[in-house]
């Protein structure tokens, strides 16, 4: 197997703010955009072609990466001027794919953070003859997920909606984002339409007696979909928890970007991040989050499973738990913000203007 399609064209609308400037797949998580660590595992599983199926914000990829040659592989781009869904994007760039009829072609997603044993994936797909192959995982609670049984042999029985009663969990495995697809099977998707995958192709493919094979791999699994996944992903790459060959430096409790700056007795511990050019000042204390390029964290702030966008600032004193910042927003000293609060790119929070407990 040498080809795979990476699907990076979502708005990444869960994410904002931090993908107002950004799109999801390039925002950094442990120190690089996170697609810098698909790219490098697939590279490491022996793929060297790669074609990125953009669309939001897709002017961005190819300046950063270019033909992809410096990570060992051939990038190339095509974006849709109309979102297709992700079975309309992969019917989208099709024709740039190489690999004859039954070869093998791997499509994974531009939002998933997982130590899939990528080789075993294809190895099944071609050891099974499956028109397509699944990567499932099982979860503790599958309320929030499509199910996907299959037989005692990994074949794929149905594809079922999200749950509603306890009755209608039939099974904890859940379509984890990685498929290997049969070359030729990509060819039947509808062109220049709108087609998800997961709601019309597979039960398509299913109801005309393909050959759907499951494999369960339930190593580390990360949808980043959401700021606090997002955080605790990066957070685990920099521990180790999560594997990737692309994090620059080595696993800890923090990684310190070249050019960033520490004060010496500032505290960074649980995965910390700190980014290009970014300054953390003395008595600050910084615990699983990640401080983008050109953040500032000032003297005495506590920031705890966080984001804060590039340039933002936080202010002296101010206390943020499960908060994120965007881009050159600024957190004015003796503020407290607390979990899920979203501050706007540029958004300016005067000192001491929110508050859950007294200012004494």
């Amino acid at each position: 197997m040498t080809e795979a399609i990476l699907l990076v064209g979502g708005k990444g609308t869960r994410l904002r703010p931090l993908t107002v400037h950004t799109p999801k797949p390039m925002v950094p998580a442990a120190g690089v955009p996170f697609l810098t660590h698909q790219l490098a595992r697939a590279r490491a599983a022996g793929v060297d072609h790669i074609v990125l199926a953009t669309s939001y914000l897709a002017e961005v990829f190819e300046p950063h990466f270019g033909d992809g040659s410096a990570l060992g592989l051939h990038l190339e781009y095509v974006t849709e001027k109309e979102p297709l869904g992700t079975g309309g994007a992969l019917r989208n760039v099709a024709e740039r794919l190489s690999s004859g009829p039954d070869e093998p072609v791997l499509v994974f997603n531009g939002d998933i953070l997982t130590g899939l044993d990528i080789r075993a994936l294809v190895d099944t797909h071609e050891s099974t003859g499956a028109d397509v192959s699944l990567h499932l995982t099982k979860v503790t609670d599958p309320r929030a997920y499509g199910l996907v049984p299959t037989d005692d042999t990994g074949r794929v029985l149905a594809f079922l909606e999200k749950p509603q009663t306890p009755e209608e969990i039939v099974t904890d495995q859940i379509n984890a984002g990685a498929y290997v697809f049969r070359r030729s099977v990509l060819d039947t998707i509808p062109a220049g339409r709108p087609v998800s995958v997961e709601r019309e192709t597979f039960p398509g493919l299913l109801a005309a007696g393909a050959h759907l094979q499951g494999m369960v791999d339930s190593t580390y699994w990360l949808d980043l979909g959401t700021p606090a996944a997002f955080v605790r992903g990066s957070a685990d790459l920099v521990m180790g928890r999560a594997p990737s060959p692309a994090v620059p430096g080595r696993r800890g409790d923090r990684l310190i970007l070249p050019t960033a700056r520490v004060a010496s007795d500032a505290k960074l511990t649980g995965g910390t991040v700190v980014g290009e050019g970014a300054f953390v000042a003395e008595g600050a204390r910084v615990c699983g989050s990640t401080i983008l390029p050109g953040a500032v964290i000032e003297p005495g702030a506590v920031v705890t499973d966080s984001l804060i966008g590039s340039r933002a600032r936080v202010g002296e004193r101010s206390v943020l738990t499960g908060a994120v910042v965007g881009d050159g927003a600024v957190v004015g000293a003796d503020n407290e913000l607390r979990d899920g609060v979203r501050v706007w790119c540029d958004a300016r929070i005067p000192a001491g203007a929110v508050r859950f407990s007294s200012d004494q």
